[in-house]
């Protein structure tokens, strides 16, 4: 920025982002992939180079060895909280604190929020094919979804993905109880339930009848394991 004489509101401009968001990229030490792509586009310098500082003729992992990398660098983590102003990609999901989806033996509650939001970049949720007004997450309770959904994990649901695709997870409305389940359509409209945990919770194969009791609520696009 020094060297070509760029300032911090050119920055932001070229990012799409307002001038105080540009600012908590300096006092945090954290910004989003997209952001650092804009700026390095304006600076007219690789995404790699300002990175990590390495220059272009260095070999990156993966290349000029039999090694393959599994990870890609998509920024620090952002600290905010309820009075930090939404960035121009970023959108609030309602969070249903008071609510869990049970991922054991279900459990019967009601749908309130009371003003709770988790935040998501609109890039998250375009990349998933959701839309804001049909997201929502909520928390999981039980261990039938372990090890991939622990007990205590927040789960992201898509309400208006309501049609079973086979292998998908999903949250349902089961006979008034809610879970978080895998869901397989069966020929003669048979449905087959399963969790992750199969040695504790096997299959559960419901008749044509038995499978009317079921609501999808939600197919699960997104799940964090932070306690």
């Amino acid at each position: 920025m020094k060297e070509q004489g760029v300032t911090q509101a050119e920055l932001a401009r070229a990012a799409g982002v307002t001038p105080q968001a540009a600012g908590r990229w300096f006092k945090t030490n954290s910004i989003s992939k997209d952001s650092l792509s804009a700026c390095a586009k304006r600076l007219n310098v690789s995404l790699n180079w300002l990175i990590s500082g390495e220059s272009e003729n260095v070999v990156p992992l993966g290349q000029g060895s039999n090694k393959e990398t599994n990870a890609e660098y998509i920024g620090a983590i952002d600290p905010w909280d309820s009075k930090t102003p939404l960035d121009n990609d970023e959108v609030e999901v309602p969070f249903y604190m008071e609510v869990e989806l049970s991922a054991g033996n279900g459990s019967a509650v009601q749908l309130e929020n009371n003003g709770f939001k988790l935040r998501f970049s609109k890039a998250t949720l375009r990349r998933q094919g959701v839309e804001v007004a049909h997201a929502a997450c909520v928390r999981v309770t039980g261990n039938s979804m372990e090890p991939v959904i622990p007990d205590g994990a927040t789960v992201g649901i898509d309400t208006s993905k309501t049609t079973i695709k086979d292998g998908d997870m999903y949250a349902i409305d089961w006979d008034g109880a809610l879970f978080v389940k895998i869901l397989n359509r069966r020929p003669g409209g048979n449905l087959r339930i399963r969790s992750f945990n199969s040695d504790e919770y096997p299959d559960e194969n419901l008749t044509a009848d038995e499978a009317k009791t079921v609501r999808v609520i939600g197919r699960v696009f997104w799940y964090s394991v932070l306690r």
